[in-house]
């Protein structure tokens, strides 16, 4: 575990934290021994962890080990809940659902990855089931560009070299020379597509989300099936309506934030139809 430099540093709550992330997809069940081992803490420290977080109410005892329980989702929602994310997101990206009858996702970068941080779906089988808080290598995915796009080359070599926290594994693989000529075009054109790059039979489109001063806060994206969706109707038919919908977002987001005391969800209902940019196709 990193040591901090700051004073203030409460090491007791990180190892905490650590704890928490030791449980994932792959381990949603977990003896104290193998808590210890993924959290990197003594055996008994573990235990003593485990044990304050079922009084919490986080995790829970089984025959089989420790557990999360759901009440550990009320972290994550407090941090989109506050932000009011999907509140000024969900009206835009609803109408896209309902539109181009594909699921529209809203991520955010964190290290070397892409979380979703708002979702709306389709009851569709697809190869990647994900939802809020799922994590995606950000190289391998169309979200991820637009958000490496913002960074200067400088930055995405920390990025690339940070270890990736999801379980999911890109099938096509880049060198940097390559990634960085594809980020370059998502600079010069404002979007990125993905033909099947992080999945077999997964197509995605995504754009930014920009902040007042232009700067790109997240990714709004849609994804299809390959054998459904073309990379041409991709270009001519999602991406013109996905630009649309984050223009939207984005003066939502910017009107929200002159505006504190009013109530999020009014917001996205008051804002006229915003003006479609000019697209590099």
């Amino acid at each position: 575990m990193k040591q901090a430099a700051r004073k203030d540093f409460v090491e007791a709550f990180a190892r905490g934290l650590e704890v928490i992330k030791a449980f994932d997809e792959l381990h949603p069940v977990l003896g104290i021994s193998e808590v210890a081992e993924r959290a990197n803490l003594a055996r008994p420290t573990a235990h003593r962890f485990l044990l304050t977080l079922e009084e919490l109410g986080y995790v829970r005892s089984t025959p089989a080990g420790y557990m999360l329980t759901p009440k550990i989702v009320d972290l994550g929602m407090a941090y989109i809940s506050s932000r009011g994310i999907f509140n000024l997101a969900q009206t835009h990206m609803e109408q896209l659902v309902r539109e181009l009858d594909q699921s529209c996702s809203l991520t955010q970068l964190d290290g070397s990855d892409v979380v979703y941080v708002a979702r709306v779906t389709v009851p569709k089988i697809i190869h990647l089931a994900v939802t809020v808080g799922a994590r995606l290598p950000a190289a391998g995915t169309a979200m991820g560009h637009v958000l490496l796009a913002e960074l200067d080359d400088e930055k995405i070599d920390e990025v690339i070299q940070t270890p990736t926290l999801s379980v999911f594994v890109a099938v096509q693989h880049y060198t940097r020379d390559q990634l960085l000529e594809q980020i370059n075009f998502t600079r010069q054109h404002g979007y990125s597509i993905s033909d099947e790059r992080l999945s077999y039979g997964v197509r995605a489109v995504a754009v930014p989300i920009r902040a007042s001063d232009g700067s790109v806060h997240s990714s709004l994206s849609m994804a299809a099936h390959a054998n459904a969706v073309t990379v041409e109707q991709l270009k001519t038919e999602y991406l013109p309506r996905l630009v649309n919908a984050a223009t939207a977002i984005s003066q939502d987001w910017e009107r929200f934030a002159t505006l504190p005391n009013r109530d999020v969800a009014s917001i996205a209902s008051s804002i006229p139809p915003p003006y479609a940019p000019k697209l590099s196709l």
